[in-house]
């Protein structure tokens, strides 16, 4: 009984405390019913006036300060970035180009002290096979007219006269395959410089050219050059060198210096 009475009196007190509020609701309910079953085309006071439509204005003034849109940003960093890429490439090119330049340079410098070497080398060359010559004909020859080669091997020597030099000459002619014999060369010897090997030509046509004959067979230096025998002396007055010079000269000109009879 305790427990039905408690229960009955907290539900009245509950109903007091909200009696205004449930009377709002069922207020509230009936005039949305009402509302709703009014008919669509019927007019009351309270929707007879028609809202006003919200009026928006639209500004035709430029937005200002405003550097452009994102694509013209986007452009400008393009542009950017590609004059930062040429300027590398121009820094590369012109890097490589340096370099291709000083390599040039030091090729230059290297070729030409290489060229200098092997015209000193030439030039040695040269200076030795002429002192060998000299040797050969005159400075290292005893009062006999024998060679003095002390520490090498016996050799043939020759007398350091006409006779020996037609004769070591037509040695080497024999050893080189160039025809000749002892008669033609001294013929041709007497006739041209009468066994003078220091003999020089300075008034015939060579002269006048600026080319003299010179030697034993009267050879000028073009004719010696060409047809020099290797071994002999580049000295164009060395007996030897100049013998076996112009004999090789007529023997691919006349077959064998046998055959010259005249100037030639």
């Amino acid at each position: 009984m305790s427990k039905n009475f408690l229960t009955r009196g907290h539900v009245r007190a509950l109903n007091r405390r909200h009696k205004i509020a449930v009377a709002g609701v069922a207020a509230l309910g009936v005039a949305a019913i009402g509302f709703s079953a009014t008919p669509s085309d019927a007019s009351t006071t309270t929707t007879s006036e028609a809202v006003p439509a919200a009026r928006i204005s639209y500004s035709t003034e430029p937005i200002k300060d405003v550097k452009g849109t994102v694509t013209d940003q986007m452009a400008g960093a393009g542009v950017k970035t590609e004059l930062i890429a040429a300027k590398k490439q121009a820094a590369t090119d012109a890097a490589a180009k340096k370099q291709a330049d000083a390599a040039a340079v030091k090729k230059k410098q290297a070729d030409a002290a290489d060229a200098k070497k092997k015209a000193e080398r030439e030039r040695q060359t040269q200076e030795a096979a002429s002192r060998s010559g000299d040797r050969h004909w005159g400075g290292e020859r005893g009062e006999t007219g024998k060679r003095a080669d002390a520490g090498k091997p016996a050799q043939k020597s020759y007398a350091n006269n006409l006779d020996g030099w037609i004769r070591e000459s037509l040695d080497i002619m024999e050893a080189k395959g160039i025809p000749g014999s002892y008669h033609g060369l001294h013929k041709n010897i007497i006739r041209e410089s009468s066994g003078n090997p220091n003999a020089i030509n300075d008034w015939d046509i060579n002269a006048i050219n600026g080319i003299p004959s010179k030697g034993l067979l009267q050879v000028i230096p073009p004719t010696f050059q060409a047809y020099h025998v290797p071994g002999t002396s580049w000295n164009i007055y060395d007996p030897i060198a100049n013998i076996t010079a112009a004999a090789n000269y007529a023997a691919d000109r006349y077959g064998t210096i046998d055959n010259v009879n005249s100037a030639y």
